[in-house]
């Protein structure tokens, strides 16, 4: 009867170790965060604004549970009107971005929620006609960035962000607003 009574002891044990472990397993900052998903650019927000609609994807190696370097690359495409001697003509142009930085997530706000903010620097490149340019060409981009997961499991979370494009462009800086939607899959863990 005593060994019975040990049983009931190592059980309880065994059940409170494993539930800390699986909270343990479900607060685990992931290694990698790939995403993707629907983009929209305000274009040139000092001068002649117009839109454009794209594709967001990003991939995120977190170093640990607050700091991770962020590649992202958005692609867009729109119609720009450019006035040209009184006639007013649309053009159909492109701009794909690739930037990359830091990143600081804040994961102990909630279990189902990570915001998120960093600045990430790289290229922007515009078809003729975008902004006005007669010909394609890569420029410099700065984008500080804000956000939040929506966290539906340990594995994949909703993303909502906003970035602030900064663009130079016929020696004239441009500023955009860029804000996207998507899909987050997570994988490994640190």
């Amino acid at each position: 009867m005593k060994r019975v009574l040990w049983i009931f002891p190592a059980l309880l044990l065994f059940s409170i170790s494993a539930r800390a472990q699986a909270q343990e397993t479900a607060s685990a900052v992931p290694a990698w965060e790939f995403s993707g998903g629907y983009a929209y650019l305000d274009a040139n927000l000092n001068g002649s604004s117009f839109h454009m609609n794209g594709v967001n994807s990003t991939a995120t190696e977190n170093v640990n549970g607050w700091f991770a370097g962020r590649i992202e690359f958005n692609g867009y495409q729109g119609n720009e009107a450019i006035t040209v001697s009184g006639t007013n003509t649309l053009y159909s142009v492109n701009a794909e971005t690739i930037t990359y930085g830091p990143v600081f997530s804040y994961r102990k706000f909630s279990s189902r929620i990570t915001p998120f903010g960093g600045v990430q620097v790289g290229a922007v490149h515009g078809s003729k006609e975008f902004l006005g340019i007669s010909e394609s060409a890569w420029k410099f981009a700065l984008a500080p960035e804000v956000g939040v997961d929506f966290n539906l499991n340990h594995r994949t979370a909703i993303r909502l962000s906003g970035e602030y494009l900064v663009t130079r462009f016929l020696s004239l800086t441009q500023e955009h607003a860029n804000i996207s939607a998507g899909i987050v899959l997570r994988f490994g863990q640190k």
